[in-house]
């Protein structure tokens, strides 16, 4: 069943990649990046629309992030361009072994954000379903803004998909961090999480003991990506196992985003699932695309195409 619905609705940060040419770091190449900014365009590739709300101004950068999402495809209609932004930089260094390390995180224009005001009820109306991430929560007018975006999207009846992609560095403290992002928890219909998250926001050891302190939340799904080893998938209280066929990887830069691409993309395509096999599916395909992701170098460049499975 194609979906009536018009795209696939993603909330949050564009950021971009300044990676160094070679190990004097003096040199710059320029690269779009983020995670939302790679589930947004993966689902494109994927051949489901999507529509993405940010904010970006209109300088250079602005207008290179601006170009690259249109042409992946990404709807930007309930975008917001405001002149004095500027976009978030990251700045990525080369070490003599030749390896990437995050060296600083530039952001002029942090106050500029999308006002929950900016938000607009077709966007959501039109959703099949509304992805978010934490990465902006930490900045008190986009976490008011990511509560009236699932406001929003409650109201449509859209599902709301939350990826935790925690980055510990950008907030004030880890208490903070852990109950900002468990307050989403009621109103979210699937949770997608690495082993070392889940390990965070309970505040425990093994996948066992995590799972357990997860359930008082009553999350209908609840993705637990652990690398190599493929997802732990809960389903209405049941784990289930989904392995992935071993691949020699390259780089896993954005084989998170990859997934859950594949899997918001499926949603939309096919609706959400109504049984367990039905979302071991959805489960395998969103591991696929991962494991696809890390065979390639970069986040977004290497962001899987429908193609790519079919070889």
């Amino acid at each position: 069943m194609v979906s009536k619905k018009k795209h696939v609705l993603i909330y949050g940060d564009v950021f971009v990649d300044y990676i160094a040419k070679d190990q004097t770091n003096t040199t710059f190449n320029t690269f779009l990046g983020g995670a939302t900014v790679n589930v947004a365009a993966g689902v494109a590739r994927l051949g489901a629309p999507s529509a993405y709300i940010t904010v970006i101004g209109d300088d250079a950068t602005s207008q290179f992030v601006w170009n690259e999402l249109r042409q992946e495809g990404v709807d930007l209609s309930f975008a917001k361009r405001e002149s004095a932004k500027r976009v978030c930089g990251v700045s990525v260094h080369l070490t003599e072994e030749n390896e990437r390390v995050f060296h600083s995180y530039i952001n002029e224009t942090p106050d500029i954000q999308v006002e929950a005001s900016d938000l607009e009820a077709t966007a959501f109306q039109n959703a099949s379903v509304l992805h978010i991430g934490s990465g902006t929560m930490f900045h008190p007018t986009a976490l008011d803004t990511t509560r009236k975006a699932v406001q929003l999207a409650k109201t449509s009846g859209v599902p709301l998909s939350f990826d935790a992609n925690i980055r510990p560095l950008r907030w004030e403290n880890e208490t903070t961090c852990r109950e900002t992002i468990l307050s989403f928890f009621s109103e979210t219909d699937l949770l997608k999480l690495t082993d070392e998250e889940l390990y965070f926001l309970t505040e425990t050891e093994t996948l066992e003991a995590g799972i357990a302190k997860l359930a008082s939340y009553h999350i209908p799904v609840v993705l637990i990506t652990v690398g190599a080893e493929g997802t732990f998938a809960i389903l209405d209280g049941h784990v289930t196992h989904v392995g992935v066929e071993p691949i020699e990887p390259v780089d896993t830069t954005g084989a998170g985003d990859a997934f859950i691409a594949g899997i918001l993309r499926q949603i939309h395509i096919k609706g959400m699932p109504k049984t367990h096999d039905e979302w071991i599916d959805y489960v395998s395909f969103g591991n696929k695309l991962g494991a696809l992701c890390a065979t390639k170098l970069g986040a977004l460049s290497a962001m899987p195409r429908f193609a790519d499975l079919e070889e």
